[in-house]
């Protein structure tokens, strides 16, 4: 596993909102040890047995804190993002919508604090038996030794639900998020299932827009030892017009499927042809 352990203490950023109250819920019952939430104005209040406080550093006065899952709306998730980053070693930031200036000062910053930013617009992170900091349904994980990392959550989870059909598990579930500017890349992820005596193998579920996939490839052919399996979402879609995310749109030559294929390929990576594939690989391989 990376990122999550039994030492992660994480605040809720948001906590009284509808999402954030409800995913609280969610995380507490799969055993993530979230220690207090933040909503300004609502200080002294309890929800689900969760103490919320006007800020993380008023949190810091009464609870050890080391991480934050910030539900926010968009218009104030840099202030959420800032204050986190400025005080914590870890953020996730579930919020879509953030302005690209927006997420690109919350990356800096995080950058220059050496914070470890996941998202945003991120499904989050799941260390199956550990706990998660994330919207995923858990039902479709179970601890193994497979490490998944992708720009897609509704794949994450169609990979790794077959991925437990198949009778194998996850270290981590990792979901870097569908924008064009995030926080971990795909390279800064693999270089932590690389060092990661539990995982054995990675799975990277990319998708057209961008050159996220590119430079991952050329940082496996550098750096990584373990196999790695790649699915590229998109394939068929036209250039100039975005699918799903804000991140997937094809501009002229770049960000194309078949340059990411051809990249990854060239760097030793097995690349599926569909997400359906992506078990029976590993299943091969073992």
């Amino acid at each position: 596993m990376i990122i999550l352990d039994k030492n992660t203490k994480c605040a809720v950023q948001g906590v009284t909102g509808k999402q954030g109250s409800f995913h609280t819920e969610q995380m507490i019952k799969y055993g993530t040890n979230i220690v207090a939430g933040t909503s300004p104005g609502k200080g002294g209040q309890e929800i689900d047995g969760v103490p919320i406080y006007n800020s993380i550093a008023e949190i810091k006065e009464d609870v050890d804190v080391n991480a934050s899952i910030i539900f926010v709306p968009a218009p104030f998730a840099k202030d959420a993002a800032f204050e986190a980053i400025s005080q914590l070693d870890l953020a996730v930031i579930i919020t879509e919508h953030i302005p690209v200036h927006d997420a690109m000062e919350i990356v800096a910053y995080a950058e220059k604090n050496d914070t470890t930013l996941i998202g945003p617009n991120t499904p989050g992170v799941i260390s199956p038996g550990v706990g998660k900091l994330g919207i995923m349904p858990t039902h479709i994980f179970r601890p193994g030794n497979i490490g998944i990392v992708s720009r897609s959550g509704t794949l994450t989870y169609e990979v790794a639900s077959q991925i437990t059909n198949a009778g194998m598990g996850q270290s981590t579930c990792l979901g870097i998020g569908g924008d064009p500017v995030v926080g971990m890349n795909f390279s800064s992820v693999l270089q932590r299932f690389e060092e990661d005596e539990n995982t054995d193998f990675m799975v990277m579920i990319g998708e057209i827009g961008g050159t996220a996939e590119e430079k991952a490839a050329t940082f496996i052919a550098e750096n990584i030892k373990k196999p790695v399996i790649a699915y590229i979402a998109g394939v068929t879609a036209p250039p100039g017009k975005r699918m799903g995310h804000a991140g997937a749109i094809i501009d002229g030559e770049s960000g194309t499927a078949a340059s990411k294929i051809k990249a990854l390929e060239s760097a030793g990576v097995t690349v599926a042809k569909r997400p359906s594939e992506i078990a029976g690989i590993i299943k091969d391989m073992i």
